[in-house]
């Protein structure tokens, strides 16, 4: 069986769904005591929709929705898109559903009335609008209501073997998505049919979504973008960030290949970025700091004189976390967070610099007792066409 049957033979994981279920709401329900809340609500705009996914496992795609969970009794969920209830009521997490229109809300405003709650915790309280905010505070007009961001992101960082099995089949489909992308690499071929051919076949594999960034050409590259019609040329640098979602999770995959042979510099630069990767793994383990991972891997290039390109003129994190959200607290110096074991993030040094332009290189890892796992089985190096198709 190749590496692709066995992507698509593997169904999501169904099993201990109601355990899990049982230890988020305990996780959650435990932090909502410490900082006093008595109710806690996820909310989730069209473009951040993790909370909720994390407290009903449940695919949304409203322009708004909740999930309200009391610090006992059982959750409800909200949503503005009608089709969204029996996904949710479907997975079995959360029955209660109903519907939020924006236009009517008397539904949601009574059930917030009904809740007595007194302090109110919103996760992604920055992104609420007005108009909820005001049905929140007229429905409740003496709870104290609070930002729950941290307190959710706090929670989702620890993954339980539940989600790290699912994230270890986003890592054979991020496996899968790199072979098609090398696979199509020849002169002439435009940005757009690369990614094409990636998406059918991660989409073939069963990814939700897919975040990809591309850049192609050679040491006048300063960093990726969406595909465009640049045709492709010998000696070029392909360099991808490419990101599946599969059951909810993302995972990446950072890499770059050359079309044809590389060059001297394309390969010191290799060189100068995977030393930097190695560098921040070295230093992963339980307790330590998003700031200093950041700072093993820029230290090596300050070590050869590139330490300018570790600014925010070139680059913007070093990695970044990953989860039921693509993109989580970041690897950069000054994040002072802690990454406890079984946190899932990705060490990523892209960046510019003179010696072959921009590079991209990474991989995700998780943080276990002693050190970390990483979770891509795709070797590193800088791929070169002529060797693919030797």
């Amino acid at each position: 069986m190749t590496l692709t049957d066995a992507v698509v033979d593997a169904g999501p994981p169904d099993q201990g769904d109601n355990a899990e279920r049982q230890l988020r709401f305990q996780r959650v329900r435990d932090a909502m005591a410490e900082t006093g809340l008595d109710l806690l609500l996820a909310f989730g705009p069209g473009w951040r929709r993790e909370n909720v996914r994390y407290l009903a496992d449940a695919r949304v795609t409203g322009s708004a929705a909740f999930v309200a969970l009391p610090a006992t009794g059982a959750p409800s969920a909200f949503s503005t898109r009608r089709q969204d209830l029996p996904e949710i009521a479907g997975q079995g997490w959360v029955t209660d559903v109903h519907h939020l229109d924006p236009h009517d809300p008397a539904e949601f405003r009574t059930w917030l009335r009904d809740s007595g709650a007194r302090r109110v915790g919103v996760a992604h309280y920055e992104l609420l609008p007005s108009v909820l905010l005001n049905i929140l505070r007229e429905a409740l007009p003496d709870a104290e209501i609070v930002s729950a961001t941290a307190l959710l992101d706090n929670a989702r960082m620890v993954k339980s073997e539940w989600e790290l099995a699912r994230m270890r089949r986003s890592a054979k489909v991020c496996a899968a998505g790199w072979r098609a992308f090398v696979d199509v690499l020849e002169p002439g071929l435009p940005e757009y049919q690369i990614v094409a051919a990636v998406e059918a076949e991660i989409k073939r594999l069963g990814a939700e979504d897919n975040f990809m960034l591309i850049a192609s050409g050679k040491d006048e590259v300063r960093g990726m973008t969406p595909p465009s019609g640049r045709l492709l040329a010998d000696g070029d640098m392909v360099r991808t960030e490419l990101t599946p979602q599969m059951d909810g999770y993302w995972l990446q995959i950072c890499r770059s290949a050359v079309v044809g042979r590389a060059s001297d510099a394309q390969k010191r630069s290799f060189d100068l970025f995977n030393e930097a990767v190695e560098a921040g793994m070295s230093v992963v383990r339980p307790g330590i700091t998003a700031h200093e991972v950041a700072v093993a891997q820029n230290d090596v290039f300050r070590k050869y004189g590139y330490g300018e390109y570790c600014t925010s003129q070139y680059t913007r994190v070093r990695g970044h976390g990953h989860g039921l959200h693509l993109d989580e607290t970041p690897i950069i110096e000054g994040n002072h967070t802690v990454l406890p074991e079984n946190a899932v993030f990705i060490i990523h040094p892209n960046t510019y610099t003179p010696i072959a332009g921009y590079h991209v290189l990474g991989d995700p890892v998780r943080v276990t007792a002693d050190g970390y796992e990483v979770l891509l089985e795709t070797e590193r190096k800088l791929f070169e066409t002529s060797e693919v198709n030797a």
